[in-house]
């Protein structure tokens, strides 16, 4: 049944006496069934209503201030338009300035870093945890990169053979192999198909089985760009039972991510997109409540409470999710990302949310206007930083890609489709020429 209507009409028996025995199961199957009916008109639509997080009215960061945080990438002085961030950010000059420094503090200054590194690392979780909300940095590991975090949850848990784990069909791999990999224990893997590019608490909720373990999504969706509503989905997990588990590749540094309100109990993101850091490097945050049950698969000598207790090999690992680092991260990245991470806080996620909104309604009216496809919803309570479009009819995306490129314009072709993605440095005169170039170039190919 509808999981809003069904939650609404359990409430309302809470005040309406009801008959006992099977007369009483016809009533509440009643209750459902008016709650539904309902639902098209009076009761809140998850997206627009309820726990989710209020997504605000689109504006753009002041002309002033922008100018400002656009002279952080030099690129921008040189006629090239970048809006590609899905796949992968420019670094700051404040990035490039912090992995430098470090490096030639390791060649001619005081060599051996490792104390002022260890403040640092803990700088940058402070970072990470302002960024999601989380409850302390101690709830923050480092990892090599998205995949390294997701299976650090997949191949921690105990697996029963039976346990079900929801997918769909919209994932970028890395939050699909680590979960396909444990069907060797016997773990059955349900998929979730979509034909629109849109995963909705709905259709989550009508895949739900009575042994799904865990509910794992992408917390905006690579190719459609589709946003998720993971404070209800969240919620739908909570009372379930079910872990929630989040890649927030496409969303953090972008769009916001509160893991209390939203109650995901797990999210993993690589620093190179949205958050706009070195390659690998990147977080998994996890509950305490999750970590108790994330048993190690691995173990190294930075896991334990106290390391530097060289021969006591007797030694719990830690109780920070620091037990999941094992050794050295990357650290000369590490010092790029908490670059990049201060320079989004700075700037504050509520401001960028709304400023890369913004720029992506505007490219979305433009394609509309123009009477092109788009694969990437028009909703601003599902729209996030992504916009994709299916070439005009007689278009390859490969051609239109490598075409876009010789006018400087950089995107992506992803899937026979056209993928753009502003950041907050970007203007909304490149988003319109931008949108002008991408039509000229249609109209050319178009032609031949």
């Amino acid at each position: 049944m509808h999981y809003f209507a069904q939650k609404t009409a359990l409430r309302c028996q809470n005040f309406l006496p009801l008959p006992s025995g099977p007369t009483q199961e016809t009533w509440q199957i009643f209750l459902i069934l008016l709650v539904s009916l309902s639902t098209l008109t009076t009761y809140p639509h998850p997206h627009n209503n309820g726990k989710h997080v209020k997504i605000p009215n689109p504006t753009l960061i002041p002309y002033e201030t922008h100018q400002s945080y656009r002279q952080l990438f030099p690129h921008t002085e040189q006629g090239l338009i970048y809006l590609n961030h899905a796949a992968v950010s420019p670094l700051s000059t404040r990035v490039l300035k912090a992995q430098i420094a470090h490096l030639q503090d390791r060649s001619t200054g005081k060599i051996e870093t490792y104390p002022d590194d260890v403040k640092q690392l803990e700088k940058t979780k402070g970072c990470i945890e302002r960024l999601i909300n989380a409850e302390s940095w101690e709830r923050i590991a480092l990892a090599g990169n998205t995949s390294d975090a997701l299976n650090i949850v997949a191949a921690g848990l105990d697996w029963k053979p039976g346990d079900r784990i929801l997918l769909n069909d919209l994932e970028f791999p890395a939050n699909v192999y680590p979960y396909y990999h444990l069907k060797s224990h016997g773990v059955e893997i349900d998929v979730i198909h979509s034909s629109d590019g849109k995963l909705t608490a709905e259709m989550v909720y009508e895949a739900l089985r009575p042994r799904t373990r865990l509910l794992a999504l992408s917390a905006v969706q690579f190719l459609s760009g589709y946003r998720s509503d993971l404070a209800v989905l969240g919620e739908l997990c909570r009372s379930r039972g079910i872990l929630f588990v989040v890649d927030a590749m496409q969303a953090v540094g972008g769009m916001r991510i509160d893991v209390q309100e939203m109650k995901i109990d797990a999210v993993a993101a690589g620093a190179p997109k949205w958050q706009m850091g070195p390659q690998g490097i990147g977080f998994l945050y996890l509950t305490e409540e999750l970590q108790s049950r994330v048993h190690q698969k691995y173990l190294g000598w930075l896991s334990v409470e106290n390391p530097w207790d060289f021969f006591n090999f007797d030694q719990a690992p830690a109780t920070t999710a620091r037990r999941y680092e094992g050794g050295t991260v990357n650290i000369p990245a590490m010092w790029g990302y908490h670059a990049s991470l201060s320079t989004i806080l700075e700037i504050g996620p509520d401001v960028i949310e709304s400023h890369i909104l913004s720029l992506t309604g505007a490219l979305t009216r433009q394609f509309l206007d123009a009477g092109l496809t788009l694969y990437s919803p028009t909703d601003d309570q599902e729209r996030a930083g992504i916009v994709t479009i299916l070439p005009p009819k007689g278009v390859e995306a490969s051609a239109a890609y490598e075409e876009l490129a010789r006018e400087r314009v950089l995107i992506s072709a992803r899937g026979g489709k056209l993928r753009y993605s502003p950041h907050f440095y970007n203007s909304i005169d490149e988003i319109r020429s931008a949108a002008a170039i991408s039509l000229d170039v249609f109209a050319r190919l178009s032609s031949r």
